[in-house]
């Protein structure tokens, strides 16, 4: 991800150098400047002077760029890793349930993308500071050795001694990552269900269980605080000790004669300075943390394969009305006709084994290729499998109903021929309504007609339908059934069904008891 915008991150660490290093050279332009004064020498006092306003321009024109680039470092870490996480779970589809938890995945796009963020807009002021502290060092050596070797061995001390507390910080705030994955998960299935909590007067027990869950969260979190709590302190405490040992040892130098008053001041504005590199260094460290932390469970979901598997040398299917073929059921479909399977068992696992979301020993055939060796692409465009109890995301109803690649069916034809368009003269906007995640706003039988409109806008070549009019009366199925097989005619459409209004318009009809 880092390799991916090598110029940001160049930009952003450059101008943290340039940010830092006129910080760290300002006292020593202003302890020459103040010898200068004690020489009596106007000209190196002008010079050393406007040396220090060179500085302060400098640093505020270095973090002006700084700011901008470290901002940008963390919109693409963060951005990336979101984009990463939220394609990676579009592309598991169905697996994603078998694979990680709705709560994962919401921690994951809100919570886990900040400190991986984080990480990225810090790395430049870490490597500025790393730039800063080494030209200090340098600087001290040349003027005092002792002060010198104080700063480069006293410095990476103070931010060793830090790394004790990094330990329980990360374990404290994994065990926080987890609670919240739990209580995210059961807000999702407390909003998914709340219908059926008010029904069954469940509301005051998942109130309970949320409370708790959102304490042991804040448990979590308070330990977590605790933890950042003492790195915050030792970032004080170390360094100043550091700042305090080169004070008074450069004292001690300047009541000896050793130095001059200005270089005491520049020892001192080094030594105070040099609290900013390892400030940088424990923050860069308690982010990296949990970054960690983060970056572990979004390389988890992103590990995570499909449990179909891409044929290694897919067969292209050909071109027009196919046919299907369950070899497990012995159930066909011909190729351009209205099939109406009266199942006996179970319709899903036969839908489920035609469209390939299941990969049985037999695999079923389309026009006489095993659907294992079609791709998932191609299968997925050709041969669609709508269920009544498909999931609505919330966003405008033309977006939900339109598919991705327009057919020859308009959306008009779809909703005219799921009978929904009643649905959308009742709605303020029509088509341009917005409707809530789960299709909240519509009572069962309209979000199922929806589904339905939906599935027929693909304008599929095959069209797997399992009981779509389940939840309408037989008045609205009848219109449903004559529309569809009109618009439907000359296409592959199988439709799981026991209703004989279904099997009035059938071209062929299949009743046969089929093993689940």
């Amino acid at each position: 991800m880092m390799l991916a915008r090598p110029g940001l991150l160049a930009v952003s660490a450059i101008s943290g150098a340039l940010w830092s290093l006129p910080i760290a050279l300002l006292p020593v332009a202003i302890g020459r400047g103040i010898d200068a004064i004690g020489r009596g020498d106007g000209d190196s006092v002008w010079l050393w002077g406007l040396t220090a306003a060179g500085l302060g321009i400098a640093q505020t024109l270095a973090g002006t760029v700084q700011h901008f680039a470290s901002y940008g470092c963390w919109i693409h870490g963060a951005g990336v890793t979101q984009r990463l996480a939220t394609e990676h779970a579009a592309k598991l589809g169905a697996n994603l349930r078998d694979t990680t938890t709705t709560g994962d995945v919401v921690a994951i796009t809100t919570s886990d993308i900040n400190p991986i963020g984080d990480s990225f807009e810090v790395l430049g002021r870490a490597f500025g500071s790393l730039i800063a502290f080494i030209v200090c060092a340098t600087a001290l050596l040349t003027t005092s050795p002792l002060l010198g070797v104080v700063a480069l061995v006293g410095v990476p001390l103070a931010v060793v001694g830090i790394g004790p507390l990094l330990k329980p910080l990360e374990k404290r705030q994994t065990k926080q990552r987890e609670e919240k994955t739990a209580v995210n998960a059961l807000a999702a299935d407390i909003v998914s269900g709340l219908r059926i909590l008010r029904g069954v007067g469940g509301e005051k027990q998942f109130l309970d269980r949320f409370r708790r869950s959102s304490q042991r969260v804040r448990s979590a979190g308070v330990q977590v605080g605790r933890s950042e709590a003492w790195l915050s302190a030792a970032e004080v405490a170390l360094p100043g000790l550091v700042t305090v040992v080169i004070t008074w040892l450069g004292a001690q130098l300047a009541i000896n004669g050793t130095i001059g008053v200005g270089e005491l001041i520049t020892f001192y504005g080094v030594s105070v300075f040099l609290v900013i590199p390892v400030t940088t260094a424990t923050e860069f460290a308690g982010v990296l943390s949990a970054a960690l932390v983060s970056a572990r469970k979004v390389c988890k979901l992103l590990s995570t394969e499909r449990t179909l598997a891409e044929p290694e040398n897919p067969v292209p299917l050909p071109e027009g009305p196919l046919d299907l073929f369950d070899e497990t059921s012995g159930i066909k479909a011909e190729a351009g006709k209205l099939t109406v399977i009266d199942v006996g068992a179970d319709a899903e696992a036969v839908a489920s084994r035609m469209a390939r979301f299941t990969d049985p020993g037999e695999p079923a055939l389309v026009s006489g290729v095993p659907v294992d060796r079609v791709a998932l692409g191609e299968l997925r465009r050709r041969v669609v499998y709508a269920h009544n109890q498909d999931i609505w995301f919330s966003g405008v109803l033309r977006e939900q109903v339109a598919p991705a690649e327009p057919g020859d069916v308009e959306i008009t034809e779809a909703l005219y021929a799921a009978d929904a368009e009643d649905i959308v003269d009742a709605l303020p906007k029509g088509v341009d309504e917005v409707i809530g995640e789960r299709g909240r706003e519509v009572s069962g039988g309209q979000r199922q007609r929806l589904n339905l409109a939906r599935a027929l806008a693909t304008d599929a070549d095959v069209l797997l339908l399992d009981e779509p009019t389940s939840a309408v009366d037989a008045h609205t199925e009848a219109r449903i059934t004559e529309r569809v097989a009109k618009l439907r005619r000359g296409k592959t459409t199988v439709v799981f069904s026991q209703s004989p209004l279904w099997t009035h318009v059938a071209d062929v009809v299949v009743s046969t008891k089929v093993p689940a």
